[in-house]
């Protein structure tokens, strides 16, 4: 089955200042920096890797006319992190959408791995989404107003050999969406996650076998992968005032959810 067309957009952004995280590259994080653009946010873009982050925002600015914000930032960092944060600030005035989307994946069954295979995947994965949302919660709070969208995965919920430490990470980033989101509510902060399972881009396709991907794509109720900006999405919803009502959830963006 195909993919649906790409959608167009309908300003359900609107004046919002939105910062990805992770959002160089040809995956999910650019989809969504391109779809938040489209949809009217402002846009602040960050990443590790400072030459491809140059090029997505680039490519951001010949789509959309506007130039963003690019911010140089390693989520493991809370120096970093927290530069971040205030660069966004200091340049809009406020912060009012955050989609944490930086990750890090890996395969190795347990009995081979190495603790510093664990504490990679961990620390990026989990700990980086934590304190990305603290950040974000030091500004929101005092405005009483914002949203953080976190990026979760179905392999939270399901197992798949070789995935223990990448699993574990994701199934925190669950946890953690659904206890802040109980502590931010009280101050008009929204915070949920989406659960993708398999969205194909270039890297993907690079790292992971035909037969991993073959398997993967058979679980699939449409029988395809999801294109990033499907993804995408979902986390426009979760960031408009459309979901206005949501809290503590993590939204599956495929059919493999408990």
């Amino acid at each position: 089955m195909n993919p649906p067309a790409y959608p167009p957009a309908h300003g359900l952004l609107d004046g919002k200042v939105t910062l990805v995280t992770a959002a160089a590259g040809a995956g999910i994080g650019y989809a969504t920096a391109r779809r938040c653009a489209e949809e009217g946010a402002t846009i602040v873009v960050s990443d590790r890797h400072e030459r491809r982050l140059g090029e997505t925002a680039e490519a951001l600015t010949e789509l959309t006319g506007v130039k963003p914000l690019a911010v140089p930032c390693d989520v493991t960092s809370e120096p970093q992190v927290l530069a971040l944060f205030d660069a966004v600030v200091e340049a809009h005035g406020r912060l009012d959408v955050v989609v944490n989307n930086a990750g890090l994946g890996g395969t190795a069954e347990l009995v081979e791995m190495t603790d510093e295979q664990w504490f990679q995947v961990l620390d990026v994965t989990l700990n980086g989404t934590m304190r990305c949302t603290r950040a974000a919660l030091r500004h929101m709070i005092p405005q009483r107003s914002g949203v953080i969208v976190n990026n979760a995965s179905v392999i939270g919920w399901r197992a798949q050999r070789g995935q223990a430490h990448y699993a574990a990470a994701k199934a925190g980033v669950m946890a953690l969406t659904r206890c802040v989101a109980l502590e931010a509510a009280p101050h008009g902060v929204r915070v949920n996650a989406v659960a993708p399972s398999l969205a194909m881009h270039p890297f993907l396709a690079k790292v992971t076998s035909d037969e991993l991907l073959a398997e993967l794509t058979a679980r699939e109720a449409f029988g395809r992968s999801a294109e990033p900006w499907e993804v995408a999405n979902v986390i426009v919803f979760l960031a408009s005032d459309y979901s206005s009502y949501m809290t503590g959830e993590v939204v599956s963006v495929s059919s493999q959810h408990p």
